[in-house]
């Protein structure tokens, strides 16, 4: 039986941090879906259609990685994907404490999914997709930080006379 994982997250938009979880993942796992969590509580700045389509393009090229997207409880999806974990990405003791109330929740919800926690490369431990829009918003460059056309993406909807 094939050991699958689930690497959840907004992805808005995918950054290079994420990008080493996938890899680190695929290297403890048979088969990784990276999946569009789409959260109501949220107003993302790509669509789901565009962020599915953007890890596409970044993950395309590593074997045994897929894209989906899913609107329903995490474990109910891990279970119905058959997924023996979730995988979270930890940049800083910041992101533990809440990174560990929904590991434990989930838990109690299906104990037989585990999740496991991945922390980036040093070098992408700051990165986050709030403080990428933030850069670009403000007139500066995300290169290095995402993959190129994902920059391109960002400049064209924040960058000047972008809408936000």
């Amino acid at each position: 039986m094939k050991r699958r994982a689930i690497y959840p997250g907004s992805f808005d938009p995918i950054t290079n941090g994420h990008l080493d979880v996938v890899d680190r993942a695929i290297r403890l796992f048979d088969e990784v879906i990276v999946a569009v969590a789409v959260n109501i509580g949220k107003e993302p700045l790509f669509t789901v259609k565009e962020r599915r389509e953007m890890l596409r393009r970044s993950v395309g090229h590593m074997p045994n990685v897929s894209v989906d997207s899913f609107d329903n409880l995490l474990v109910d999806y891990a279970r119905q994907k058959g997924a023996v974990a979730v995988v979270r990405g930890l940049r800083a003791v910041s992101d533990f404490e809440f990174e560990f109330q929904m590991a434990l929740m989930n838990r109690s919800l299906e104990p037989r999914v585990e999740t496991v926690f991945l922390m980036p490369k040093d070098s992408y431990a700051y990165l986050s997709s709030r403080m990428i829009k933030e850069i670009v918003r403000l007139g500066g460059s995300a290169k290095g930080f995402v993959p190129p056309f994902v920059e391109v993406a960002l400049q064209r909807r924040l960058g000047k006379g972008g809408r936000r």
